[in-house]
């Protein structure tokens, strides 16, 4: 491993550890929603209207763990930290991954 690769690694790292910011701050503060993981109701709610492409767009997805929660009935701040931790490391992998694997091509390409 070289050491660009271990900073990006300690860096995705650190990232996943801070993801629960955008439950703890908003649950601090009470605000509502995490920044930015509004529903089309909300952003309606927030701004008055829908922008048409999340109108469109906003039900062709739906999330393996909605609102990264296992039960939808515990909605629980630190339960919820948790899961966001879990999705910040299973993102950051697969992040880590596609990035080791396309290295890989550029350096066998490049040679």
């Amino acid at each position: 491993m070289t050491k660009l690769q271990k900073k990006i690694l300690v860096t995705l790292v650190i990232l996943c550890l801070i993801t629960p910011a955008g439950i703890l701050l908003p649950a601090f503060f009470n605000t509502g929603d995490a920044w930015g993981e509004w529903s089309a109701q909300t952003v309606k709610e927030l701004v008055g209207y829908v922008p048409k492409g999340l109108e469109r767009y906003s039900d062709i997805y739906k999330a393996p763990l909605p609102d990264y929660n296992v039960k939808s009935t515990d909605r629980s701040v630190a339960h919820k930290s948790g899961y966001y931790i879990v999705s910040g490391i299973i993102g950051a992998t697969v992040t880590y991954l596609v990035m080791i694997l396309i290295s890989k091509l550029i350096v066998r390409n490049g040679k």
